[in-house]
């Protein structure tokens, strides 16, 4: 049985329009111009047990309104959803104490205290037996390098010491469920990964589920086999990466170390150029024609090293999108 079941969900938010100036100010006075701003459009996916799910799209696809309606915090306009077969908007202590939402750009932590104070604090919430508290923390602490700063005011921790800390927070009650809307944001390369790792034990050690939103497809790529693609409120892919990337990866990057100096010209007839500062080259190269094209390559011109790779997951993603907004 699912732990997540999402059916039709859809959320609408009523906007008002004003016209720019002071006779728009004052004819809103008189008359208010409303529209309703669609954020999610009849989306409808299901997530078993310990599933670690990608959530991907661009700014304003919906990925955060969608978060909100599974953990609670917004009421549907219409559709069903049921997680850990509660309705998330009863907001049922049994639920909540189930389930956190991280969100990379909010804090709960109180900024003066300790960063300790705040997850006694939750423990008391939360009605966490004290040895039970005292385990969780001691294994968050040892997974995330952590035991340092533990008693340090939060105000004087880094961003990636601060962001251990939220995470260590939001997981003092060890949820079955999990919503992580952009956690590396604003990390720097080594934290993102440390982060990632830890991610990855903690659904693995607790069989948590977890949706992950982000713009760093790394994250993504890292953790995720499975991903669901959305933009403009409506669901554009759910399956497996693999078969994201093999199903709309139409072409195949080709780089080349050449031997012998060719013209910018020349090296065009084998597909786009993408770089070309000699001896190094690299291009895009149809995959229906990708054999084709290589045996070209080594017939016309002298290469020292070639190498063939996918396209960047985040090129992948833009081009489907793209193809979306044509059709």
């Amino acid at each position: 049985m699912p732990i997540i079941e999402v059916n039709h969900l859809a959320k609408s938010f009523k906007v008002y329009r004003k016209e720019p100036g002071v006779m728009g100010s004052m004819k809103s006075l008189f008359a208010r111009k409303h529209e309703f701003v669609h954020a999610v459009d009849d989306v409808s996916f299901s997530i078993d047990e310990g599933e670690l799910i990608g959530f991907i799209g661009p700014n304003g696809a919906g990925k955060t309104t969608t978060l909100k309606c599974l953990s609670g915090l917004l009421y549907p306009t219409s559709g069903d959803v049921k997680v850990l077969g509660y309705n998330p908007f009863d907001r049922k202590n049994a639920f909540l104490k189930q389930i956190s939402l991280v969100m990379g750009q909010k804090n709960q932590l109180w900024w003066d205290l300790p960063a300790m104070e705040s997850l006694v604090l939750n423990r008391e919430i939360y009605e966490i037996p004290r040895k039970r508290f005292d385990e969780v923390v001691e294994d968050l602490s040892q997974i995330l390098h952590a035991k340092d700063f533990l008693h340090i005011q939060v105000r004087n921790l880094s961003l990636g010491q601060r962001m251990k800390m939220e995470l260590m927070a939001a997981l003092i009650h060890t949820p079955k469920v999990l919503f992580l809307d952009e956690p590396t944001i604003g990390l720097d390369v080594v934290m993102q990964k440390n982060l990632r790792e830890f991610i990855k034990e903690y659904n693995l050690k607790y069989n948590a589920t977890i949706i992950l939103t982000s713009h760093y497809m790394a994250d993504v790529e890292a953790l995720c086999k499975r991903v669901i693609v959305i933009n403009h409120g409506k669901v554009l892919f759910d399956g497996l990466l693999t078969d994201l990337i093999a199903k709309h990866a139409t072409e195949k990057i080709v780089s080349l170390t050449l031997s012998k100096k060719v013209s910018a010209h020349d090296v065009k007839k084998f597909g786009e150029v993408k770089a070309f500062t000699y001896p190094e080259l690299k291009i895009l190269v149809s995959r229906d024609h990708l054999q084709e094209t290589i045996s070209k390559i080594m017939r016309e011109v002298t290469v020292d090293d070639i190498k063939i790779e996918d396209q960047p997951i985040e090129d992948i993603i833009r081009e489907l999108f793209e193809r979306k907004r044509e059709k």
